[in-house]
């Protein structure tokens, strides 16, 4: 008798786990420059978007990616639409089973490429409009949506469609972290 998983099973743990590439990973602890940018992330985003949706971090997901089975992804920095979760939907918020519209997450030294890009192409297969991987060690940002993944350098603008008045200049995000 084979047995197949339909849906895993996760327990919690901190950091969080996810299930990426059929199996349980658990995040990593960041380190300084992760967590500051992730602040500064989360503040930007919250004075454009409060009045949009709702804005948090470390915010645990049910994502069912299209073609695949349901799992939770705990992205660093999540933008969800009052038009994809209504504000009046306060209990489902708490977990939403709907992909967030818009994903931040900043890499760690020990972060593999391929959970990496495991996990964009998840958040794009469940639905989220845009997802961003902020690299503080490259100084760089890769939009990431349906349509194709966008380089940015840190002289660069980060805007997107999904994102719409919002925009950071990454000069200034990684100058943050400078002495």
């Amino acid at each position: 008798m084979q047995l197949t998983v339909k849906q895993p099973v996760l327990y919690e743990t901190k950091p969080a786990t996810e299930w990426l590439l059929g199996a349980p990973v658990q995040k990593t602890m960041p380190q300084y420059a992760h967590a500051f940018l992730q602040g500064l992330l989360f503040s930007r985003l919250h004075g454009w978007g409060r009045t949009r949706g709702r804005i948090g971090t470390e915010w645990r997901f049910w994502v069912t990616p299209v073609g695949s089975y349901a799992r939770y992804l705990v992205p660093d920095v999540a933008y969800l639409s009052y038009e994809r979760l209504p504000r009046a939907a306060l209990a489902e918020a708490e977990e939403p089973r709907v992909a967030p519209s818009a994903v931040f997450e900043i890499r760690s030294a020990s972060d593999r490429n391929i959970l990496v890009e495991h996990k964009v192409a998840v958040y794009l297969r469940a639905g989220a409009d845009v997802v961003c991987i902020i690299d503080p060690q490259a100084r760089s940002a890769v939009l990431h949506d349906a349509e194709h993944a966008r380089f940015l350098n840190s002289t660069d603008l980060l805007v997107h469609d999904a994102l719409p008045g919002f925009e950071v200049d990454l000069a200034e995000l990684f100058a943050e972290l400078d002495p």
